[in-house]
């Protein structure tokens, strides 16, 4: 589904077992347009889901009835690209990657400024609503160094024809890296959305780490994408798309 051009026609599901903190969630994205319905368990979710399809969901990692971890992977698992803004209260790098690599799209730290929420809201929409806009456009796949990112399947597969799992994170990454090749960017630039935070965040310099180590399964594979000394990352390699 392609979220709505208009914030006031996007619909999205407040997930968070905390009254006070669902209620002032609900409260922003109301006056920033959206048409909110908040729950605050696993159980819910589904029927809110079944009632009308929503655009995004905020979701809170630690539910009473349930992980919000597991419920990401769940939904990716059944082929539902709805998006997803984890929000947690574990501030461990790891534990923010784990979420981005289960499905999440992004993620916030509790406490969190609500404004930023409503930012991440905004971008997160604009952004799967622009992707899907450009698949439907320009299905097509991306080669660079003898790998192939297929753009629409959202796949890498190898020089040797092996295909190569990616995490929803790895992958928009990887995407962001074939549309400016041999062009250093920095964090800013490879996270749009989170560029007001993602200078301190060093969960992005992990998902590269663990992007490179399944690209070392074929040798120079992990050299393909560089560090540049406190200026960001480059794909060292030109692309070709088909």
């Amino acid at each position: 589904m392609v979220p709505s051009l208009d914030p006031a026609q996007s619909r999205v599901l407040v997930v968070d077992d905390d009254e006070d903190i669902r209620e002032l969630i609900i409260a922003q994205l109301l006056r920033d347009g959206h048409e909110v319905v908040g729950v605050g368990t696993v159980a819910d979710i589904r029927p809110a889901l079944a009632e009308r399809p929503a655009d995004l969901i905020v979701l809170d990692l630690n539910l009473p009835d349930g992980d919000g971890l597991n419920l990401c992977r769940e939904l990716r698992a059944q082929g539902i690209t709805i998006g997803v803004i984890m929000v947690t209260a574990r501030d461990s790098a790891i534990d923010r990657v784990l979420g981005l690599e289960l499905g999440a799209d992004d993620y916030l730290t509790k406490p969190f400024e609500p404004r930023e929420l409503v930012a991440r809201v905004r971008n997160l929409l604009r952004r799967t609503r622009d992707e899907a806009s450009n698949k439907s456009r320009n299905a097509r796949t991306a080669t660079f160094g003898g790998w192939r990112l297929d753009l629409v399947q959202r796949r890498l597969v190898a020089p040797d024809d092996r295909l190569v799992m990616l995490s929803s994170a790895e992958f928009r990454l990887l995407s962001r890296f074939t549309e400016a090749p041999n062009v250093v960017l920095t964090r800013e630039e490879l996270l749009p959305e989170r560029a007001a935070t993602v200078t301190f965040d060093r969960s992005i310099d992990l998902q590269i780490s663990r992007l490179r180590q399944k690209m070392a399964s074929v040798p120079g594979g992990d050299a393909l994408i560089l560090t540049v000394r406190n200026e960001g990352y480059v794909l060292a390699s030109d692309v070709t798309y088909a």
